[in-house]
Order: C-alpha cells, then sequence, then structure tokens
C-alpha cells in the first residue's frame, strides 16, 4: 500500500466514514492515478480538471458519479495534501432525478410469498416493513429488536446516526418466528458457517430471483422494497416529518420527493395497506 492511500484511508477513518465511501474514494483517486499515468501529488489543478471534465464528456457517466468522483478529489486533494482548487473542477450540470418503477402493494406480497427461504423472506420482509436499507438489515444484531418497547435501534445508519423505527405487532410476530427457528446469537441475520452479518450481495441476489419467480419485471435492486415502504406509508396518510425520521433522511426534501412520484398522491393519501398481516401465513 502506498504512503498516499495509507494517508487517505487514516483521515477517512478517524472521520469514521463507512466501508462503502472509503472503498469509493479510494477508487477514484487510484482511477486517477490510472487515467494520467502520474502519482495524483504532481498534478496541477488544470490536469484535475480535464480528468473530472472526461468523466462527463468521454466515459459519459452520470451526473450523481461524477459528483462522487469529485468529492472523492476534493477531500483527498484538502484533508490528504492540503491543497484548495483555484479553479472551478466540476463541470455545471443538473443532477438527474430518475422516477423508480414503484413496486405496487400486490407486487411486493408476491414477491415475498415466493421467496421460499425463511431466512431471506424474513429480511425482505423486514426490509420493506420498516423501509430500511439493505446495509442497515444485515447489519442489525438481535439486541437491536426490543420486542417490550415495539421498535427497531439502527446505529450508525448512513451520517452516522442512530434511529429508533416502530415495529408492527404483525413483523414482531415474523421476527419472533424466525428467532425461534434459527437462534441468532449476534447478528440477526448471519452467515451459514459462522456468525458474521451477511454480504450485502447475498439477499440482493435472493431479490432478484424472487422477482423473476413472482413475474414482477420492473427494474431495480433490493433498494425498490425501501422505495415501495416510502410510498405505500405515504398513501396510507403517514405524515411527512415522521416517515423522514424512520427513513433516516437528513434533508427532509429528499422525503418529499416521493410525493412527486405519486401523482394522485393528495387523492389517495387515506388509502391503507397492510400487507405485512397477510404475510403471518408464511411465516
Amino acid at each position: 500500500m502506498t504512503p498516499l492511500r495509507q494517508q487517505l484511508l487514516d483521515c477517512m477513518q478517524v472521520r469514521h466514514f463507512s466501508i462503502k465511501t472509503q472503498q469509493a474514494y479510494v477508487r477514484w483517486v487510484y482511477d486517477l492515478a490510472k487515467h494520467t499515468h502520474r502519482s495524483p501529488d504532481t498534478l496541477q489543478d488544470s490536469e484535475l480538471k480535464k480528468y473530472l471534465w472526461s468523466l462527463t464528456l468521454e466515459r459519459h457517466l452520470s451526473s450523481s458519479t461524477c459528483a462522487q468522483a469529485f468529492h472523492a478529489l476534493n477531500f483527498f486533494y484538502g484533508q490528504v495534501l492540503g491543497r484548495t482548487f483555484s479553479v472551478q473542477l466540476l463541470p455545471p450540470m443538473k443532477r438527474q432525478q430518475k422516477i423508480p418503477e414503484l413496486l405496487s402493494p400486490q407486487e411486493v406480497k408476491h414477491i415475498l410469498a415466493v421467496c421460499n427461504n425463511v431466512k431471506y423472506r424474513t429480511l425482505l420482509t423486514l426490509c420493506y416493513g420498516c423501509g430500511l436499507r439493505i446495509s442497515e438489515v444485515t447489519n442489525l444484531k438481535v439486541n437491536d429488536i426490543d420486542g417490550e418497547q415495539e421498535v427497531i435501534h439502527v446505529h450508525l445508519a448512513k451520517g452516522g446516526k442512530d434511529r429508533r423505527i416502530p415495529l408492527s405487532q404483525t413483523l414482531l410476530h415474523v421476527l419472533r418466528v424466525y428467532w425461534h427457528r434459527f437462534r441468532p446469537m449476534n447478528y440477526l441475520f448471519c452467515r451459514n458457517y459462522d456468525d458474521r452479518a451477511l454480504n450485502i450481495s447475498s439477499p440482493q441476489k435472493v431479490y432478484y430471483k424472487a422477482k423473476a419467480d413472482a413475474g414482477v419485471l420492473k427494474q431495480g435492486g433490493i433498494h425498490a422494497l425501501r422505495h415501495a415502504f416510502a410510498t405505500h406509508q405515504l398513501m396510507a396518510g403517514m405524515p411527512l416529518p415522521e416517515l423522514q425520521h424512520i427513513l433516516g433522511h437528513k434533508d427532509i426534501r429528499t422525503t418529499v420527493r416521493y410525493t412527486h412520484w405519486l401523482p394522485h398522491y393528495q387523492a389517495v393519501q387515506g388509502a391503507q395497506f397492510d400487507l405485512l398481516k397477510q404475510l403471518e401465513q408464511h411465516s
């Protein structure tokens, strides 16, 4: 490992950056060195600008990907090398707002019902039932489930924040049935051969298979269950601030975005969806 990479890792770890962010930032610094055939600490601002612009003009990467590259390099040069940029390095761009193919309540029901593996069906049910990110679910520990208070404790989620999420009686029953069958000791969803947390790729693969088996053709990975939770809760009348807290959004404008994906939001916000009760028979 080069001294520069180690310094970058040290700067990120002391700030408690997530492993995913650390990997992304290291990858962008490496990509810069590979693209320029130079050590990053020898590059001038004009060369950095040329590289960043090439991500859009030559490699046609999305605006969010280009922004991630900029933030990675901005952190590296600012925190590791102590440099500030003298020019506007990132080309002006409008962040793309793609509307996902939202799952209907019936489609969620079918996806969960066709998943025959109890562990993964419980995991997917928890993703949908609490609107959790897959990384939050795989990092849950048995002690994070508070049956008496009927809440889930999510520790050090995105942004390094903790939060408590309400747990319905139906979902609590599903979790108790799961625990009595598998008796996990540490991580709620551990690997088959040890007590370490699942890799997120495993439930992602299970989700894609379940979606195919259910005949759901809409695009998107397991994160679609979180989107489905948010939109279905809004349609059921949940206030935006409450949904913001459950989802762990720092800025409520991120939560408001879901209302833009529901053309008839105001007209149907009183509708009720309670899929989890229908899933008890499968637990």
